[in-house]
């Protein structure tokens, strides 16, 4: 690769949630709602495309807006939102995309000859008689669209189901023509939502919302997101529309379900909802997701790790790493941007963003702005996890701050493990590099920084010196 890959693997002003990854000829591209820095509800910008090659997984692409979200004649005025999107190629090879805006319950369709050029608007997802899917009586809400094409029928999942909702079943699976846009086999449930879970399978885990379909051999993965939010699973079916069985969790961006460096059902991260799919690339399988950014639910930015299969197609859940489409973990030498985190935590505990007290990733500037991001609110008890990394000689580490403070930094391999240094830092206006020695043992170990005293601190880098 031309460069390492890290987590987020876009740039750290970039806010695509809700990641569907696919590979067209010799490029992987990504699609996804898009969320501003400090945005105020989710997904306010148009639809934008980035793309990389399968064997430089480091060398991300902007692709510019393939569909403004003015262009669908239901929202001319742009007084709607643009969520979850996905795409498939269609019987005629062409690039479908399928979405929901946010005050509808339809799904409307865009088409374009490339799969990232402009797309534009086609239709909207009817029954024969020209009723809109989503508006006939009887009809659950449609929300996030996922897609599968095989032959000349589309198969189109969709749904959402709150906790409390009974009128909302489950995930739909639904049987379009080669139009695209005409249903020839009406909605059926293929996972339930927490109401109707109990005695399925499903319990704990039951469909919640992000549905997305992938078929690998002769199976079907159903992945989505379930009723606690912040963890991806999947169901898997021989058949596309029916069979669906509970497989487990493929990643919390939280990493509840993650034991080894802490307590299995203990939150390591501030995570909440959670929207991506599994993709091949080039040989490997990885699974795409999203974390989030600046304490809110509203930043969110794309995050994906690799995955593997067991022998009787099993993925076994991994865990969130600052190394995601590396191959392998980063080099233990030379300078690191803070953003790259992939564990935070603090005094303030729980799995959900939102507290105004806990650490976070932040930028300078607003959105759209190339500032490159950096941690906030760093205070007394806070530890940074950043994982994994080849050591291999390393005497010093240092860490670049900015802030009213007078503590030290404990280096550790683990959250709980022994300090293996201890950078001492005081307040600094401006960003100011404070070194100390280390003794890291050679090897891939994760990097830990906590903070010890007074204060509130900005981190924007670590580096390691050999």
């Amino acid at each position: 690769m031309k460069k390492q890959a890290f987590n987020p693997y876009l740039p750290s002003w970039e806010y695509i949630p809700d990641g569907e990854p696919y590979v067209f000829g010799d490029r992987v591209y990504v699609y996804g709602s898009h969320d501003f820095y400090n945005g105020w509800v989710f997904c306010l910008g148009d639809y934008v495309c980035w793309s990389a090659p399968i064997n430089d997984l480091s060398d991300w692409r902007y692709e510019g807006v393939i569909y403004p979200k003015t262009a669908d004649p239901f929202n001319r005025d742009g007084h709607m939102c643009l969520y979850a999107p996905d795409v498939t190629v269609g019987p005629d090879g062409r690039y479908y995309l399928y979405y929901v805006l946010d005050k509808v319950s339809v799904v409307s369709v865009a088409v374009c000859d490339t799969p990232a050029g402009k797309y534009e608007f086609l239709g909207y997802v009817h029954y024969p008689d020209g009723t809109l899917l989503g508006n006939r009586k009887g009809d659950e809400p449609q929300f996030d669209p996922a897609v599968i094409t095989e032959g000349d029928v589309t198969y189109l999942y969709t749904g959402f189901c709150g906790r409390g909702d009974r009128s909302r079943s489950g995930a739909q699976a639904t049987v379009l023509d080669k139009d695209m846009l005409t249903v020839i086999g009406e909605p059926v449930i293929i996972a339930p939502g927490c109401m109707y879970s109990s005695g399925t399978g499903f319990e704990g885990h039951a469909f919640f919302e992000a549905p997305s379909i992938r078929k690998r051999g002769d199976t079907y993965y159903f992945v989505y997101s379930s009723e606690v939010m912040h963890e991806l699973c999947y169901a898997t079916s021989k058949e596309p529309r029916s069979g669906f069985e509970y497989g487990g969790v493929i990643v919390s961006n939280c990493d509840i379900g993650i034991g080894g460096y802490k307590p299995k059902e203990k939150p390591s991260a501030y995570g909440a909802n959670n929207h991506g799919s599994i993709i091949e690339i080039n040989g490997d399988w990885y699974i795409f997701y999203h974390r989030h950014t600046n304490g809110t639910w509203y930043s969110r930015q794309g995050c994906a790790e690799k995955i593997s299969f067991t022998a009787d197609g099993k993925i076994p859940q991994v865990e969130i790493t600052s190394c995601g489409l590396n191959g392998g973990p980063l080099s233990g030498s030379g300078e690191y941007p803070a953003y790259i985190v992939s564990n935070l935590m603090s005094g303030v505990s729980g799995p959900y963003v939102g507290d105004p007290r806990i650490p976070k990733v932040v930028q300078d500037g607003s959105d759209g702005e190339e500032c490159v991001g950096y941690l906030a609110n760093i205070s007394d008890g806070c530890i940074a996890g950043f994982k994994y990394f080849d050591i291999r000689g390393v005497k010093e580490l240092g860490v670049t701050v900015r802030g009213y403070m007078h503590g030290a930094f404990e280096v550790k391999t683990s959250p709980d493990g022994e300090a293996l240094g201890e950078i001492k830092v005081e307040s600094a206006n401006i960003w100011q590099k404070f070194t100390a020695p280390v003794r890291i043992p050679d090897g891939v170990s994760a990097l830990w920084l906590c903070y010890k005293g007074g204060g509130n601190i900005h981190l924007k880098s670590f580096e390691f010196i050999c």
